[in-house]
């Protein structure tokens, strides 16, 4: 099993993609997200995958930097099928306003045979706080992460040996979502600047939180590794040394700043 990430950054970067990934294993694949625009396929190609590679879909929340990509997976597969003569069964998940705000921009956006496809093969899931589903052949619960700013669900993904994969979304953990964060192998959790630079960033005001503010989280979860992502891009380059080196005071466990396109065995 294995973690792509697609993008990294958060909603306004230039310099990297909006934070989006895949898990694939068995041959299947698991899109977390879309990133904002059709930069999705780009990302894809370079990562080794085309649209008509992707099994199942979550989108976190209704934010355009997460959503508007997932309306370009779908088309292209839509139109793959129609140049391939071949038919995709894809799984689109998300609480009610994603899954109603989806079907509306599919309606409008896409051209009659594109839509007849959609309406048939891609199927819209509406997902409630708690609900479990299999997915990749492990169990995946979805749930509400509580946010003030925009309903928002994340999700945990049991894997081998009891252990837990947690994704809290794109707004900092709260204890609402203890019971999913506690003791997981892996934690994917945003960290939209360092904690030295929140008075450039303002991360606060965004509803996000410092490379600080993570790590001592998954701290105080018992995370064994962590991985951050929604970061700003204005320190690309040495991004990976900066952040380690303010995390690595408070957290002591794994700690990953991936870069896009980089791959986490899991």
């Amino acid at each position: 099993m294995k973690i792509t990430m697609l993008g990294t950054g958060n909603a306004m970067v230039t310099e990297c993609y909006n934070t989006c990934f895949l898990i694939s294993s068995g041959g299947r694949n698991f899109l977390i997200d879309g990133g904002g625009g059709n930069t999705i396929l780009r990302q894809l190609k370079y990562a080794g995958y085309e649209c008509m590679d992707i099994d199942e879909i979550f989108i976190t929340h209704k934010h355009i930097d997460h959503l508007l990509g997932v309306i370009w997976v779908v088309r292209a597969a839509c139109q793959c099928m129609i140049q391939r003569h071949l038919v995709k069964e894809v799984n689109i998940y998300g609480h009610g306003e994603v899954i109603a705000l989806i079907r509306d921009m599919l309606d409008k956006l896409l051209l009659k045979k594109q839509l007849k496809l959609a309406e048939e093969h891609i199927h819209m899931i509406t997902v409630n706080d708690g609900e479990s589903r299999n997915i990749l052949n492990r169990k995946v619960t979805f749930f509400d992460i509580q946010s003030t700013k925009e309903k928002q669900f994340g999700f945990c993904m049991e894997l081998d040996d009891g252990e837990q994969l947690t994704c809290c979304g794109d707004e900092p953990y709260t204890p609402c979502i203890q019971k999913y964060a506690q003791n997981s192998k892996w934690l994917l959790h945003e960290a939209f600047c360092l904690d030295a630079q929140a008075d450039v960033f303002d991360p606060y005001e965004k509803h996000h939180s410092t490379v600080m503010d993570a790590c001592r989280i998954a701290e105080s979860l018992h995370v064994e590794n962590l991985i951050l992502y929604h970061t700003e891009d204005k320190n690309l380059p040495h991004r990976k040394k900066l952040y380690a080196g303010e995390g690595s005071r408070f957290f002591h466990g794994n700690l990953y700043i991936p870069d896009d396109l980089e791959v986490i065995s899991i």
